[in-house]
């Protein structure tokens, strides 16, 4: 069964591939894989199709700035961090800007595994560990 697994995770890895384009993932090409798996039923097109969503979410998470703010936003700012990830990341990332009152004051930033905080929030918690 392990061996089995192991085969639908590497034909999702192979569909995964296809669906890149010069190394970014396109709309097109994943509406293309998902079309095939639905004419075609692979064996355990489930499992493949859980895994390649898996690969595609982490992809997408990769390129995107999940911006929390407490307060206003402004979108010159938000482009400003989106262009200073960009030149980091040697990639073109994007940002979504998410209110989170928690924060009490400042950003917290996450793209795809990445966390970048600074906030009051984080500073106090910093502070209360260090106590």
């Amino acid at each position: 069964m392990a061996s089995g697994n192991k085969q639908l995770q590497q034909l999702a890895r192979q569909f995964f591939k296809l669906s890149l384009v010069d190394g970014a993932l396109s709309a097109d090409r994943v509406a293309g894989v998902l079309q095939y798996i639905e004419k075609h039923r692979p064996a355990g097109s489930v499992a493949i199709l859980k895994a390649y969503r898996r690969l595609v979410a982490a992809e997408v998470a990769r390129g995107q700035a999940v911006v929390e703010h407490a307060g206003l936003a402004q979108a010159a700012a938000l482009d400003a961090v989106s262009a200073a990830l960009s030149r980091k990341y040697g990639r073109t990332i994007s940002w979504v800007a998410k209110r989170n009152d928690a924060l009490i004051a400042g950003l917290r930033i996450r793209v795809g595994d990445d966390v970048y905080e600074s906030s009051v929030a984080g500073q106090l918690a910093t502070l209360a560990r260090s106590v």
